[in-house]
């Protein structure tokens, strides 16, 4: 994936982190939560930290910098899950670019995708002769991401690179390459840093897995 100059060195990207399950305890939560505080709720397991989030994005961002060097690569965001995950790693490139987003829907309200890809928010500038780089929250199916790789090759883009935080390859129903992965994960449904279960659970610090989806408190 990454080329670097140099004969006597060849840079290799880390191995993509596997997920561990923690205990709640080793979840670093805040030492103000209760038990009725959304970020210590018991339905959550937790199964990356914080720290172990900021760390591996800090990790992609210096890996995306090297490879788009002399570059100005475009990072469009899909909305809404990946805006957290777009804000810090845009912080971790230090290249000049550029930010877009765009909405592509392939879900309902809850847990089961509605199987039918729409845009519900475009670009605002056009992509012809750009590296994109689209920043996306988790990779499941493959199919809305198989739908915007496509659509922005149409559109005439230089080059279209895909940077995931989550890959939930068992869920895979089409091929998509991910260029930069942040973590592998089960067959989970998983929220937190941006990710939701029906528009809760965005704001988490961390990332876990949903005990029991039908308990709604």
């Amino acid at each position: 994936m990454s080329h670097h100059g140099g004969p006597a060195q060849t840079a290799q990207a880390p191995p993509v982190p596997a997920y561990v399950f923690l205990n709640t305890e080793e979840a670093e939560l805040s030492s103000s939560a209760v038990a009725l505080s959304e970020f210590s709720n018991p339905n959550l397991e937790p199964l990356f930290t914080a720290e172990q989030i900021q760390n591996r994005v800090a990790e992609m961002g210096a890996e995306i910098a090297r490879d788009y060097a002399g570059q100005t690569p475009l990072l469009v965001g899909v909305l809404k899950g990946a805006y957290i995950f777009l804000s810090d790693l845009v912080r971790a490139i230090d290249l000049r670019l550029g930010v877009e987003f765009m909405a592509i829907s392939s879900y309902g309200s809850g847990m089961r995708s509605t199987g039918e890809v729409k845009i519900v928010k475009d670009l605002d500038v056009p992509v012809d002769g750009r590296d994109i780089l689209i920043v996306e929250d988790i990779v499941d199916t493959g199919l809305t991401l198989s739908f915007l790789i496509g659509s922005l090759h149409q559109r005439g883009a230089k080059s279209v690179k895909l940077a995931a935080l989550l890959d939930k390859h068992e869920r895979r129903e089409k091929d998509v390459p991910i260029d930069y992965c942040g973590f592998q994960i089960p067959d989970a449904f998983v929220v937190g840093y941006g990710l939701d279960y029906a528009e809760r659970y965005r704001n988490l610090p961390y990332i876990a897995v949903i005990k029991d989806p039908s308990l709604k408190d």
